[in-house]
């Protein structure tokens, strides 16, 4: 596995994700995800905002971008672990970002479910993005991760990544796609791009999990 990458740099593209303690569930109901995107959206500014509850009130939040510490470009949220395609903005944005984050979301988990102790398995692990190239083909990583787990047929059917945000160019998204987007002649392009690998992702997918059960 990629070892923690310090410091994160600002400007910089890092894929960023964690699972469960033990591989266990980290989300239980479909509010179990809405509260982590909402969260996301939270601590994603810095300064003085509305307190968590408030804010997680709040159907639609436009928040201002100059206080943003770090730019959503996309994300997946799976049963057991996340994925996340972030870029830097301010010192320690990633970190600040992913230990709030993290915290935030694992308070609410074991309060709700009535359990305690860690809920993610340690450190997040990062992954540096170096050129335009890799940027787009984590993106689509990231966003196949659904469908090459056999979750669902269509990934249009998945309710917990920005997968839909791209296609439909929804303007109350959280992303900020156009990292993205400006690589491709289209939305269009990039769903083309995305789903020609949804064959590829899912036999790699059954090749891990042979693996995973001859090593058992």
């Amino acid at each position: 596995m990629p070892s923690r990458i310090f410091p994160f740099v600002n400007g910089q593209y890092y894929h960023i994700y964690n699972r469960g303690v033990e591989k266990r569930s980290i989300f239980e109901k479909s509010w179990d995800y809405s509260r982590l995107i909402k969260t996301m959206c939270y601590y994603q500014l810095a300064g003085p905002k509305p307190k968590l509850s408030k804010f997680l009130a709040y159907s639609i939040f436009k928040p201002d971008s100059s206080k943003k510490i770090v730019e959503i470009i996309c994300y997946c949220l799976m049963s057991n672990h996340f994925h996340f395609l972030i870029k830097q903005l301010k010192d320690g944005g990633i970190t600040e970002f992913i230990s709030k984050l993290s915290n935030s979301y694992t308070k609410y988990y074991n309060v709700k479910y009535n359990r305690v102790g860690p809920l993610l398995q340690g450190e997040f692990k990062a992954v540096l993005i170096e050129s335009d190239e890799q940027l787009s083909h984590a993106s689509r990583y990231i966003h196949l991760n659904p469908i090459a787990s056999f979750l669902v047929k269509d990934l249009n059917q998945y309710r917990w990544s920005s997968y839909r945000e791209y296609i439909e160019n929804d303007t109350d998204g959280i992303c900020n796609k156009e990292a993205i987007l400006c690589l491709f002649k289209s939305s269009k392009h990039y769903q083309r791009f995305v789903l020609d690998q949804v064959d590829y992702a899912q036999k790699l997918e059954l090749i891990k999990h042979q693996l995973l059960d001859v090593e058992d």
